[in-house]
């Protein structure tokens, strides 16, 4: 009978044990990236009545009688099943797509989380709401991500708050040039064509080309006639925001022709450049580039004259910028942040990196969202994983859900308290037995 006591006192311990999991888990339902638990149980070392006996020519086996001593926690498990996603639309918010943990840096050293609410705090890091600094890879100077240990991600660094000025490289002439137009007649003028340089100091000048058509001189006395679909491009003039006029080499005029199928003929001049703009007056401080000017967006089609010049080559390369101010940034699903300036320029800030382990369900809690490595978890080498790896990926605007299933642990509250209520009744009815194994003197 004492026996059987100590086996329902058993029975009650573990199953308040588990009902402690199950309210944790309820508690959490709505906790961003929880993990919830799983209590399982086993018996105890049962105590043997008699061994078991083989069978012999004139009498059978017998198997072993045991009489239990009653359960035990056999494990309180952490299931990291993946939870639901949750839309926020806040840029930094992020859910871990797959398996992984986001790598996180307190005084005491690494931890890990799966809940990815994050924000900005006063130089620019990226943090968890308690202050631990989100940690991935940096940019070399080339703008290529260098996967070394991983250190704190600054996207407001100082370095990141402006996109540098570019000078201008190349530019682009593309168009119509209709052979009737007006402006063409000599004394016209041409066509004017403008278009936006940067020096390397980002400060904008304006050029202007003329488009005129070719003459060559015949007859006695001498006239200028047109020579029929050809042309000629002189740079007019470069000038600073203010108006003011910037020397440069002015060569001869540049002569371009169009084959019958109104299209330049490539066998002929297909680009012209603008050399040797003067940086020793007062009105320029900066150095510029060489400027080629791709001319075979050229055409001489029936229609409206509509030359525009563009800087950049066809590609939009090598156009040149202004300075830029930070205006935003995007976080990809590998992790990759890029950054939005105001000069429409675009720069990769740094990387995202996650940490994966062995056995997950190794690691241990921590409080606050966070987990800590053990002994049967896995090390963390430092450096940590790409979120693409082995499929995965971030989500970005998302923030991972618990994932306590509601109408389980329901199930489990109720199984619990029946199995609580039963073994109190093995008490009682020990304690019964006893009492009238204590009447039995009277």
């Amino acid at each position: 009978m004492m026996r059987s006591m100590y086996s329902g006192v058993s029975g009650l311990r573990i199953h308040q044990t588990r009902m402690d999991v199950i309210g944790n888990n309820i508690a959490n339902v709505n906790t961003t990236g929880f993990k919830s638990g799983r209590v399982t149980f086993n018996e105890i070392f049962s105590q043997t009545l008699q061994g078991a006996s083989g069978a012999s020519e004139s009498i059978g086996g017998r198997n072993p009688m045991q009489v239990g001593l009653g359960a035990n926690i056999s494990s309180i498990d952490t299931l990291m099943t993946e939870g639901a996603a949750q839309r926020t639309d806040n840029p930094l918010d992020m859910k871990i797509q797959g398996d992984g943990f986001f790598i996180l840096k307190s005084a005491g050293g690494f931890k890990f989380s799966r809940a990815g609410a994050f924000r900005l705090d006063e130089v620019g890091n990226l943090v968890n709401p308690e202050g631990l600094n989100v940690m991935g890879w940096q940019p070399d100077a080339q703008g290529n991500i260098v996967k070394e240990k991983v250190s704190k991600i600054q996207i407001l660094k100082p370095e990141n708050v402006y996109s540098e000025p570019t000078r201008t490289g190349k530019a682009n002439f593309a168009g119509n040039i209709n052979k009737n137009d007006d402006n063409l007649k000599t004394g016209n003028g041409g066509i004017v064509v403008s278009f936006s340089i940067y020096d390397s100091q980002g400060y904008k000048y304006t050029v202007d080309a003329r488009i005129n058509k070719h003459l060559t001189t015949l007859g006695t006395p001498p006239t200028s006639t047109p020579v029929p679909d050809q042309y000629d491009i002189t740079i007019a003039s470069i000038k600073d925001d203010k108006g003011n006029s910037i020397t440069c080499d002015q060569p001869d005029p540049k002569t371009i022709k169009f084959d019958t199928d109104g299209k330049l003929d490539t066998t002929g001049l297909t680009s012209i450049s603008i050399k040797n703009i003067d940086t020793t007056s007062d009105l320029v401080s900066a150095d510029f580039a060489e400027i080629e000017i791709d001319l075979k967006g050229l055409t001489q089609f029936g229609g409206k004259t509509t030359v525009e010049g563009v800087a950049g080559d066809t590609d939009g390369l090598d156009a040149g910028n202004p300075a830029g101010a930070i205006a935003g940034f995007d976080i990809g699903p590998d992790g990759k942040i890029l950054g939005k300036y105001t000069n429409d320029q675009t720069k990769l800030l740094g990387q995202i990196a996650v940490a994966k382990f062995q056995n997950p369900a190794g690691l241990q809690k921590a409080g606050n969202n966070l987990f800590e490595v053990t002994n049967n978890s896995g090390e963390f080498d430092g450096i940590g994983v790409d979120p693409t790896a082995d499929g995965g990926s971030l989500n970005g605007g998302v923030l991972e859900m618990s994932n306590v299933d509601l109408s389980r642990e329901f199930t489990d509250m109720i199984t619990t308290q029946r199995g609580f209520q039963a073994n109190s009744r093995i008490i009682t009815a020990s304690d019964e037995m006893l009492q009238e194994l204590v009447n039995l003197k009277r």
